[in-house]
Order: structure tokens, then sequence, then C-alpha cells
């Protein structure tokens, strides 16, 4: 059987104040009401049943994600005991699924882009999940094609061309400074890293087991114990011992063979507040406005968040980032955007962890 799972356990820290521990920016309604998980689970409903979708998240979020996913069985919520990166959140997946079907193939999505069209995606994933049944020896991940050299994405490098639209992975990339970024745009040969993956179950579970056995041992023991309430501690406590490494690190450049396939969608990482105009069509001032109550006069180029219907008023103010919260706001040049982070930490070091 085929399985899909959504990682939705990022923190979203360049999203903050509206992003927070306990509602992090996959669970915001930003985007026409709409979260990113609710538009990452409604994509996959194009290619697979509810119950064939799963997710895995802090266990905090667990009522929010099914507020979120009603349709979805409260048990498919995995409820990842403290975070400690992608490999071992998919890896505990990985354990949990085999356990119950050892020759299943699992496809695992992220929760915090926006991806479009739904029917080319879901087109392209159904490819990937046939990708992984034919070619059982390998692992499978999704490239992006490139539309401008980005300096903030992975890139993969394509090798020979297996059939059309999936190829052998001759290298995984890190994200590369502006010149290397146009160097690979313009040479035809690299697509964007999407953080997206099919395998097989048994073919994954090999991988951690050749290149990370004490992780997969770990998560292992992990996994055997995860449904009893009275090892809920001791499975706390182990799974806290893992190292935090990614899936990409852990496994994806160490693997005997992966294959890409390219996915011709509109793909956008939200991770930042600017990345807001690509999602959110500006007005004729070239004003982003992600709130219910705005009002602007003779300004242009700012970008407003918020989701109650607190009035943000702005007059003669340019490129500025505005992002309101009930108890917090921001407002920073949108050339500042990726030092919110920044920020967020300062804000920590003062505050504690009241505006987390």
């Amino acid at each position: 059987m085929r399985y899909a799972v959504i990682m939705a356990g990022g923190a979203g820290t360049r999203l903050w104040p509206l992003s927070r521990k306990e509602r992090p920016k996959q669970l915001l309604h930003l985007f026409d009401g709409a979260s990113l998980l609710r538009r990452s689970f409604e994509r996959l409903r194009a290619v697979l049943p509810a119950e064939q979708i799963h997710v895995i998240a802090n266990g905090r979020y667990a009522d929010a994600v099914r507020a979120e996913l009603p349709e979805m069985p409260a048990d498919n919520f995995i409820a990842e005991p403290c975070a400690r990166d992608t490999a071992n959140a998919v890896g505990l997946a990985a354990h949990l699924l085999a356990a119950r079907d050892p020759e299943g193939t699992m496809g695992v999505f992220t929760a915090d882009h926006v991806i479009e069209p739904v029917d080319r995606f879901a087109e392209t994933v159904r490819r990937g999940f046939e990708t992984a049944e034919k070619h059982d020896d390998a692992l499978v991940t999704f490239g992006i094609r490139p539309r401008v050299p980005h300096t903030g994405y992975g890139y993969i490098r394509r090798g020979a061309q297996v059939e059309d639209g999936v190829f052998e992975v001759a290298a995984f990339v890190e994200k590369p400074d502006s010149a290397t970024a146009d160097r690979y745009v313009s040479s035809g040969e690299y697509d964007w890293n999407s953080g997206m993956f099919v395998w097989r179950l048994e073919t994954v579970l090999a991988q951690f087991r050749r290149h990370q056995q004490s992780i997969d041992e770990g998560l292992g023991q992990v996994a055997s114990d995860f449904a009893d309430p009275d090892k809920a501690d001791a499975v706390r406590e182990r799974f806290a011992r893992l190292p935090k490494i990614s899936v990409d690190f852990a496994i994806m450049e160490k693997a005997d063979r992966v294959l890409t396939v390219e996915m011709t969608c509109r793909w956008l990482d939200v991770g930042s507040w600017s990345s807001l105009p690509e999602i959110i069509a500006p007005d004729r001032d070239d004003n982003t406005r992600a709130a219910p109550n705005v009002q602007i006069l003779d300004s242009g180029g700012n970008i407003v968040v918020s989701e109650s219907d607190h009035l943000i008023a702005l007059l003669g103010v340019e490129d500025l980032i505005i992002a309101h919260a009930d108890d917090a706001t921001v407002i920073c040049h949108r050339s500042q955007a990726q030092r919110i982070k920044e920020l967020v930490e300062r804000v920590r070091a003062t505050a504690g962890e009241r505006y987390m």
C-alpha cells in the first residue's frame, strides 16, 4: 500500500511573532483562510485517500492538527517525542509504517510550501510512487525546475536520464552563493532540492541500517514501545538522545542509489515574510495585505500581516514588514526579513519564553 507522511514540525522562527512554539507557521490561517498544513493535506488527497495520509509533528500540536484535518484518522497523527531533525522524524515514521505494512511505499512531504497547480503536483507524485516501486533499490526525491538562481535552496545535480522526467542523482549540493547559483541554473543540469521523497519502506530502512546504524537501532527501540503509554517517558528519553541530523546528511547523500523525478510546479518555500508577495498578489502600490483590517495611504512596497481584526494603518512609509500578533508586533525593513530569527533570539535572551 502507498502512504504519505507530512512533516509538520518546523518552528518557522522567521515568521515570528505569529509563528510560535504552540502554533507554528504551518498552522497559521494566512492564505485565503487556510493553513499551509491544510493545503498540503488537500494536495495529497488528490493522490491518496485520507486514511493513507499521516502527519508527524510534536505531540503538543496533536489537537491543532486534528482540528485542521478532521478527515484524517486520529491515529494517523504521529506524535514526535521531541524535535530531533528530519532524519529521526522520517525514520520513526518509516519504522512505524513498516511494522504495519513491510511491503508498503512511503512518500514524505512538507507542510510549509505553496505548490501549484495541484493536478500537476498529483501527477508528479504518482510518478514518484511508480518510480520507487519500479526501481526498488533506489530512494526517490523530487527536483523542482528552478525559476531563478536562488541562493536560499539546496540543489540536485541530475545525472543520466533513466526515463522521461526521471534521472539518476549525481550530487546533492548545499545552498550556493550568487555566482554559483547562476552557473547552476544556466547549465540546465540542476534542480532545487524540494525536501520531498518517496521510497519503499524496506529500501529506506536498509539505508538507515547501512549508513546510520546507531540511529536506526534507537528508532527501532522507540517504535517498538511507541504505542505503550507506560513507556512514554522511556520513549521520550531514548528519542531525545538520538543525534540531530537531517535526512539529506543522514542517508540521501550516502545512499547507494538515488533517483530524482522532476516536478515542474510553482514551488515556494514560505520561509520568511518577504516570500508573501509571491503567494498573495500585491495591490497597485505593491503593498501585500495578509490581514483582514488594513488602511494604507501614500505608502508602497509594504507587507502587512495579522490574523486579528486589529486595525493596522500605514501612512507615508515604504518597504516595511509589519507583522502583528496579540502580544507582539514586528516592524522592520523588507531587506532585514532574514534577521527576524536573530531578533527572536534577542527577545528570548531578555524576556525568556514569554513571547516564544
